[in-house]
């Protein structure tokens, strides 16, 4: 099932839809409802769908902007400063990885590539023996990823891919393997292959597209341009929320004041906003558990050069994938191989060199091909994510580390993936790696790999799935919520978004936390409506 076409701001819009542009409002605002939901990605778009759907009142605050089908421009100039987090240039506190998260009413859902996957039967079951997730089974989830699929539109993709990732699938054939094809969440698709600087066709079934509008004709409220500073708590129980309008130089400093009660509220801020929100509050943390478990998929990449054209930006940007790599049977780090879409400003920053170098490198980039490795992070005593923490301006900095066991694991991928490319036809490949070269052939590739120094801000990490922080566990001395989604501490607060996962996933994060986000809601909802 999805939502008819539409778009935000068009007649209805303006005349039944209520949305206030806090940046552009004049004084402070008061509100009250029944739940307040920080976050309108897949976590709040989620959980403001459930309770809007009971009859409940729902006002929705975003930090970003409302941006529609009409903005979307196929620019990467205007795309990146203004839906994602810090212009798309977050990183982590060492500068080491960096961290591609969406800013804007839709969230990162508005801005990724579409890529749909349940979460892998091992990660649940890692999860419910581990981490004491008893609805972590496969059998009572797939009810719940079925229903998100419906929503969203999720299917194999039906269209040849394109060279970008035909060149995967054929590297993978050509080893004895098999590419299996993405499901993605889109319907009508124009394929054009911008989803990550916001789809103009409205084709990509985003929490945008899929939920907020059920939210808005049930009356539900949605401030954009809000930045929430903290939590009101008072006698251990949550009453509501205290935030600034944001201006539009995207920092709050416009000077007013945006207050709402609620008999509950819902924190689906994302995997370092949500921390940082609870940071800010002062939220109890007897066990120190908070910030902690915060899980990405490191990812790192290799650039082959092709003999023909590839035009990586053109066409869906993933459609071919391999867990072949996943589960290593040695305990090693293992890695999901995907492929990514070749945008020029992306590749200009990621590309190795300088002067004339890097503008020869830029000019080959049409027949550019770029395979990347996410790594699985927290299933191991060495990979245990990283910490989120405030610096002393009350911004939330991630603390990750790249421990040996990382590394290993990224060296394996550099060398799958250069395999991959050669046997793909491959002229030559490039590491992306500050101390690689273009390598001419496998044999070369192989030995110069096994050689490159594997040390942090020499090898290029970038993650655009953040996981953790929240962490849901029975036991308050393991993580932050219950596995109903209650703060452990804290009356009358529920966490709903990606925060809550106790590893990463191994695969790309968006259809889990639908899944997961619609079976805690529909809880929550029940309960407030009294049974």
């Amino acid at each position: 099932m999805t939502q008819r076409p539409f778009d935000f701001i068009g007649h209805a819009f303006d005349t039944r839809w209520q949305h206030v542009d806090a940046g552009a409002q004049h004084g402070d605002l008061q509100l009250e409802g029944d739940v307040v939901v920080i976050g309108t990605g897949a976590g709040g778009g989620t959980a403001a769908y459930c309770l809007a759907r009971a009859g409940l009142d729902v006002i929705l605050l975003e930090e970003g902007p409302l941006r529609t089908a009409r903005d979307f421009k196929l620019q990467e100039r205007s795309a990146y400063p203004e839906l994602y987090q810090e212009a798309a240039v977050r990183k982590t506190a060492d500068k080491a990885i960096a961290i591609l998260q969406g800013r804007a009413v839709g969230g990162s859902m508005l801005v990724n590539w579409t890529t749909s996957l349940r979460t892998p039967e091992p990660t649940l079951d890692h999860w419910h023996q581990r981490h004491g997730w008893s609805m972590a089974d496969a059998a009572a989830m797939a009810p719940w990823f079925a229903d998100a699929e419906a929503r969203h539109g999720v299917m194999p993709w039906p269209t040849p891919p394109n060279p970008n990732n035909a060149i995967l699938g054929r590297g993978l054939a050509a080893l004895g393997g098999q590419g299996k094809v993405v499901p993605r969440n889109v319907s009508g698709c124009w394929n054009l292959g911008a989803c990550g600087l916001g789809c103009p066709t409205n084709a990509k079934q985003s929490a945008l597209v899929a939920l907020l509008p059920t939210v808005l004709d049930r009356g539900g409220r949605l401030l954009s341009r809000v930045r929430v500073d903290r939590l009101r708590i008072v006698g251990g129980r949550v009453e509501g929320v205290e935030a600034q309008a944001i201006g539009p130089s995207g920092h709050a400093d416009v000077g007013r004041r945006i207050s709402v009660r609620a008999r509950h509220v819902v924190l689906a801020a994302g995997a370092i906003g949500s921390p940082a929100i609870l940071l800010r509050s002062g939220a109890p943390d007897p066990h120190d558990r908070l910030g902690r478990q915060t899980c990405l998929h490191p990812v790192v990449m290799s650039a082959a050069t092709m003999p023909e054209r590839v035009s990586g930006h053109a066409g869906a940007p993933q459609t071919v994938y391999s867990d072949d790599y996943l589960w290593p049977t040695d305990g090693g780090a293992g890695f999901k191989l995907e492929v990514s879409p070749v945008y020029p400003m992306i590749a200009a920053l990621v590309l190795r060199g300088h002067g004339a170098a890097h503008a020869a490198a830029m000019a080959e980039l049409d027949h550019a091909q770029i395979t990347l490795a996410l790594l699985r992070d927290g299933f191991h005593p060495e990979s245990v994510g990283g910490r989120v923490r405030l610096d002393r301006y009350g911004h939330p900095q991630l603390d990750y580390p790249l421990t040996p066991y990382l590394f290993d694991g990224m060296r394996r991928a550099y060398l799958t993936m250069a395999e991959l490319q050669f046997a793909a036809g491959a002229k030559s490949v490039l590491p992306i790696h500050d101390d690689a070269a273009p390598y001419r052939s496998w044999a070369e590739a192989r030995q110069a790999i096994a050689a490159l120094p594997m040390q942090a801000l020499r090898a290029k990490v970038v993650s655009a799935h953040v996981m953790g922080g929240c962490a849901l566990s029975p036991e308050a001395r393991n993580g932050v919520a219950n596995l109903q989604g209650r703060h452990h501490q804290l009356d009358k607060l529920s966490i709903i978004d990606g925060s809550i996962f106790p590893t990463s996933i191994g695969a790309n994060p968006q259809l889990s936390i639908y899944a997961f986000a619609a079976r805690l809601a529909e809880g929550l909802a029940s309960e407030l409506r009294g049974g």
